[in-house]
């Protein structure tokens, strides 16, 4: 079968490549899916890149791709919470002997025509969810919904701000929106990406280089400032402006992943308005198990977030265009 895989070099080099490989085949407890549609996420790109390494990796290759969708192909031994035929998503991970793997990561993944899954990280999917919207439930839509539901605990009516409208802050606008935040404040540089967050239900969509942005946030929160912040970007000019806007007692939540060091300008007005800052990484199963329930009972609809389908083959193509956001691409699914 084809995959696509990221071989590690001694030197510590990185290459990715599609390659033909055995289609694996399922031990106990195991199932083998046959991939009907993959998530290129930006952590995809940074593991190419070397921003992100694997440190669980047995081996010097890993197929890529922790967002999954397909259908069960096979049984291994023993293997009895799924029958062939059942559409399903993978979860992004499992845990082993008290450490947690990430699939596409740590083990092979989905980028590729089949994909081995242990039975109890298989989560059903109703028969109208599309596989090219199911599959990036894991991490895209899943990581926010852990951060504002687990992490930062947003509460109805509390005001928010989203920074950074790609592929996770756009998802975090619909589930603020859910929980019932007002007002949603959405930052991003791309006017296109503040047009895409007002669609998606933000009452307010700035310009972060906007010299009356300060007032302006104030003016929407009735002067209090945010209750809750969300930095989706991974910048870290955005933690800056958002902590000066945070309400007494807010709360800045990091989602987006970098490596730089995190600073606070102000220490001192920081603990005076006893202000938090929360690190946010993932999610948990439940928080998947949760999401598909509600795209069952149709509270939610993710197909204006699949910006493109496109073959396996040309997966570098993809993770070039979500680099470089060719098209403003919210996600951007592969196709084996």
């Amino acid at each position: 079968m084809l995959a696509g895989r990221l071989h590690f070099s001694g030197d510590g080099g990185r290459r990715f490549q599609l390659d033909e490989v055995p289609v694996p085949q399922p031990g106990p407890g195991q199932v083998l899916v046959r991939v009907e549609a993959a998530g290129v996420c930006l952590s995809d790109a940074h593991l190419i890149d070397g921003t992100l390494t694997p440190f669980l990796l047995d081996g010097d290759a890993v197929t890529l791709g922790h967002e999954v969708a397909g259908t069960v192909h096979a049984l291994g031994p023993d293997t009895t919470a799924a029958k062939v035929g059942d559409r399903v998503l993978l979860q992004a991970g499992e845990e082993r002997g008290g450490r947690t793997y990430t699939r596409g990561v740590d083990y092979d993944g989905g980028w590729a025509e089949y994909a081995l899954a242990r039975e109890d990280t298989l989560v059903p999917i109703p028969d109208d969810l599309p596989f090219e919207q199911a599959c990036f439930v894991p991490d895209a839509v899943s990581t926010p919904w852990a951060a504002i539901t687990a992490t930062a605990g947003v509460r109805p009516a509390e005001a928010v701000g989203v920074w950074g409208v790609g592929g996770l802050g756009a998802h975090g606008v619909q589930l603020l929106r859910l929980a019932g935040a007002a007002p949603i404040v959405a930052v991003d540089p791309l006017p296109a990406a503040r047009s895409r967050a007002l669609e998606f239900g933000a009452d307010l969509a700035l310009d972060p280089a906007d010299p009356a942005f300060r007032d302006e946030v104030l003016a929407a929160t009735g002067g209090a400032g945010l209750a809750a912040a969300f930095d989706f970007a991974g910048v870290p000019a955005v933690r800056e402006q958002a902590v000066a806007v945070l309400a007494p007692g807010g709360r800045l939540t990091l989602v987006g992943l970098t490596d730089k060091p995190i600073t606070v300008t102000d220490g001192t007005m920081f603990s005076f308005f006893q202000k938090k800052l929360l690190g946010h990484y993932g999610s948990a199963p439940e928080h998947v198990v949760e999401l598909v329930r509600l795209l069952g009972a149709h509270r939610l609809d993710f197909s204006r977030s699949v910006s493109a389908v496109v073959p396996l083959a040309d997966a570098e193509k993809a993770v070039h265009a979500l680099e470089t956001k060719d098209g403003d691409p919210i996600r951007i699914v592969l196709k084996p």
